[in-house]
């Protein structure tokens, strides 16, 4: 089990160190498909933040519940990234071509540029809950061992 750290100018640099992080992780998401970046980078920036709050905090604090309640999250990101694919595929073209997309009111441009943001968020859910899980597979591990030994 992650114990909380316990030095307070850890824990108050935390408070402010992962909104940042969780805001860039959001902005190279959106803005990944005009530069570098998307949903695998900012999946693993929101991840990393997600990871730093259960390593300052803890595995059971307040502040760790957002990264415990994402693990719920498993196979979203797929489906979200499967189904825009499965949307395409519906108005007659291919998987993934986002021109066909059917969206009543939208032209072509806008169509396409709404199925790559649709499919990076499936890739940055995706990425995140790998991340974190991750963590706490290592971390359950640790409690196995130290119950094996003790």
């Amino acid at each position: 089990m992650i114990r909380p750290h316990d030095s307070i100018i850890i824990q108050t640099l935390g408070r402010f160190i992962i909104p940042v992080v969780q805001i860039f992780g959001l902005y190279v998401l959106f803005f990944g498909q005009y530069g570098p970046g998307g949903g695998f980078v900012g999946g693993v920036i929101l991840g990393t933040g997600m990871i730093l709050s259960v390593l300052i905090f803890g595995h059971d604090a307040s502040r760790s519940q957002y990264a415990r309640n994402i693990l719920h999250a498993d196979g979203v990101g797929m489906l979200i990234y499967a189904g825009v694919g499965g949307l395409c595929m519906i108005g007659g073209g291919e998987f993934l071509n986002y021109a066909d997309l059917e969206i009543p009111g939208l032209e072509t441009a806008s169509r396409r540029s709404l199925g790559i943001v649709l499919t990076q968020i499936g890739v940055a859910l995706d990425v995140a809950v790998t991340a974190v899980s991750i963590v706490f597979s290592l971390s359950a591990e640790e409690i196995m061992e130290n119950s094996i030994d003790g």
